[in-house]
């Protein structure tokens, strides 16, 4: 199975605002950042973050999507569309020092988004009769994919860049991955 996973293209956040699970804007621009996007355009199956950031994206190539709820940002719960450094020194400096653990009020730590977005994962390797798979999602979901596959602490998520409407290529073949190209 050959596995694209897609960023969706830049957002619109001049305040730097804390966003996850919000429908935050894409760019005014954004159709042009779809002619950027290089990919194929036949797929087996499509799957998409129900965020609009990424449905816009399914949408303006036409494709035939499933949204999974699974495959969206981390939720910052009450941090949502929060300047950051609105956010009290108190409650994100223990998150600064272990967003494995610690979660916004409201919100989810990176364990349970790692044990959602891995729900997604395992239950879309394990299907058989699947040549070609797109995803449309989000920088924090491919981090973890990445993760689940190259077995790297969790703590050292953030030092992946993922690139807004860039993608990986991952081959899956025999319960083997291996990542093939990211940010293209």
């Amino acid at each position: 199975m050959e596995i694209h996973v897609i960023r969706h293209t830049a957002v619109e956040n001049p305040e730097n605002l804390c966003y996850g699970f919000s429908d935050i804007s894409l760019r005014n621009n954004f159709c042009e950042d779809f002619n950027d996007v290089n990919f194929d355009e036949k797929f087996d199956k499509v799957f998409s973050s129900p965020s609009r950031r990424c449905t816009l994206f399914g949408d303006h190539f036409k494709f035939n999507y499933k949204t999974d709820e699974r495959l969206r940002e981390m939720n910052f719960g009450d941090w949502e569309m929060k300047k950051w450094t609105d956010i009290p020194k108190e409650e994100i400096d223990p998150w600064y020092d272990d967003f494995v653990h610690i979660k916004a009020t409201g919100g989810e730590n990176l364990l349970e988004m790692q044990s959602r977005v891995l729900s997604f994962w395992n239950e879309l390797t394990s299907e058989t009769r699947v040549d070609k798979v797109l995803i449309i999602t989000h920088g924090g979901v491919i981090r973890l994919i990445l993760q689940s596959i190259l077995k790297f602490p969790l703590e050292n998520i953030f030092k992946i860049q993922i690139d807004y409407g860039k993608k990986m290529i991952i081959e899956f073949n025999e319960g083997h991955f291996s990542v093939r190209k990211l940010n293209v």
